[in-house]
């Protein structure tokens, strides 16, 4: 049961830190790597995890939570089943959004941008670097897919663990990274009594520059 009232009640004063104008870097993507570095500095349980937003052909928004596994000033990157379903929602409409939900500092951060596939090198780099178990889960998962049971799922896997046990494995085909392009980015700065922070970047599509704007909370 739902207990409406306690959730009403449930509120508490963000009080870390604040964000001015003046803190601002010229590039949105400094005051990010300072950022997170500061997230990975807590005891979060995956400082880098990041919720992304897609959009099918009934134009349906989708969210789920996928780890960042890059960032710098070409984007933020992630890497999935290319059969998926976020894959096939990005195949139709590149333009997505990212949030990072960094609670613990009292901040967020929107990211709205292109999705583009990262290349086959950088995708084999990044899947050489992934611990073998992770390695034959990428082959085994048809992600987004519906399968009979986990026993099936289960047996699979074990048939690759022995197959590859010292054997090296190359990424699938179906598999890889996307580097979402960043259009805008707004940093969220929790402050007392809800008035808090909030500066919005904007790519300017001629020049490429970044204006700023500070928004209402």
């Amino acid at each position: 049961m739902i207990h409406k009232q306690d959730l009403a009640a449930e509120r508490r004063e963000y009080k870390q830190d604040e964000l001015h104008r003046s803190d601002l870097p010229k590039e949105p993507l400094e005051l990010f790597g300072v950022w997170l570095e500061q997230m990975l500095q807590t005891d979060a349980l995956d400082p880098s995890a990041m919720i992304l937003a897609t959009v099918d052909k009934q134009l349906q928004p989708f969210q789920r939570t996928v780890l960042l596994k890059q960032v710098d000033q070409q984007g933020f990157v992630f890497f999935t089943n290319l059969k998926s379903r976020k894959a096939v929602h990005i195949e139709e409409n590149a333009q997505v959004s990212l949030l990072f939900p960094w609670m613990e500092l009292d901040r967020q951060v929107v990211v709205t941008g292109t999705a583009e596939l990262v290349s086959r090198q950088d995708t084999q780099m990044y899947f050489n670097a992934r611990p073998k178990e992770s390695q034959i889960a990428s082959w085994v998962s048809e992600q987004s897919k519906v399968i009979e049971s986990r026993e099936e799922l289960e047996r699979e896997f074990l048939e690759y663990q022995a197959e590859f046990a010292n054997k090296t494995l190359e990424a699938p085909s179906f598999w890889g990274g996307y580097r979402i392009q960043p259009t805008s980015i707004e940093f969220w700065q929790g402050r007392p009594f809800r008035l808090h922070d909030r500066f919005l970047f904007k790519r300017e599509q001629t020049k490429g520059d970044w204006s700023v704007e500070r928004l209402a909370p």
